[in-house]
């Protein structure tokens, strides 16, 4: 059910339109990226949520029928539940690394989580595996710059983008948990948010907990799960 907040702007251009206390209580913070005219999700919910999510995008006056893109940071269902409905009603396509591809389209409920949420998840196909360290994304005249940050999942990612001399991270999960079953490197992790960090941000727009900013307010969030999962 969704509870009585409202979608907002979190800086030009950028839009936090779902999450649990806006759209489904099982959902990730899910946020809308305006290209000029083309539209981008990072990341699309569990899926009990879509309706909401796709009615905040009205609200904030934009067409649904423009998305173009569907940025997936990992593969867990709190995430790509809701991502095949974007496609089947809008065209979106959906975009993943490919070392997450795997439990995505083949419907496993264990790698996706999806038996600790009690939704049936059915598989998917990723129409863009993204595959290395770096990958640009275009949206519209922006550019989402992707980075491999594996640790949480093996092929878990962070996405930024410039505006306005503004850094937006978009960096969901960059906490954990860590799990065998999710595939999850803790070692692999600490490297990732090294570089995450280098990434100099000036407004984090994290996946369960929300907008972290100045850069200082980005950099201590970061570090403070570096500090307690120390080797």
């Amino acid at each position: 059910m969704r509870s009585g907040r409202q979608p907002a702007k979190v800086c030009d251009r950028v839009y936090h339109v779902g999450g649990p206390d806006l759209t489904h209580g099982q959902d990730c913070c899910v946020y809308l990226v305006d290209g000029g005219g083309p539209l981008a999700l990072v990341d699309a919910g569990c899926g009990p949520g879509y309706k909401a999510t796709v009615a905040n995008i009205i609200r904030l006056g934009f067409e649904p029928e423009n998305l173009e893109t569907v940025l997936l940071t990992h593969c867990h269902i709190d995430h790509v539940g809701a991502a095949d409905l974007f496609k089947a009603e809008f065209g979106a396509r959906l975009v993943e690394h490919e070392l997450d591809c795997p439990p995505c389209e083949a419907g496993d409920r264990l790698m996706t989580a999806a038996f600790l949420y009690n939704v049936r998840f059915e598989p998917m196909v990723i129409d863009r595996k993204l595959s290395g360290d770096e990958e640009d994304v275009v949206v519209g005249d922006l550019i989402l710059k992707t980075l491999l940050a594996p640790g949480h999942t093996p092929g878990s990612i962070v996405a930024y983008v410039d505006i306005a001399g503004t850094r937006v991270l978009f960096g969901q999960d960059i906490h954990g948990p860590f799990h065998p079953d999710f595939g999850s490197d803790i070692n692999l992790w600490r490297d990732s948010m090294q570089k995450v960090l280098a990434l100099e941000a000036d407004i984090l727009c994290e996946g369960h907990f929300g907008i972290y900013s100045p850069a200082d307010a980005v950099r201590s969030y970061i570090q403070g799960y570096l500090d307690h999962f120390q080797r």
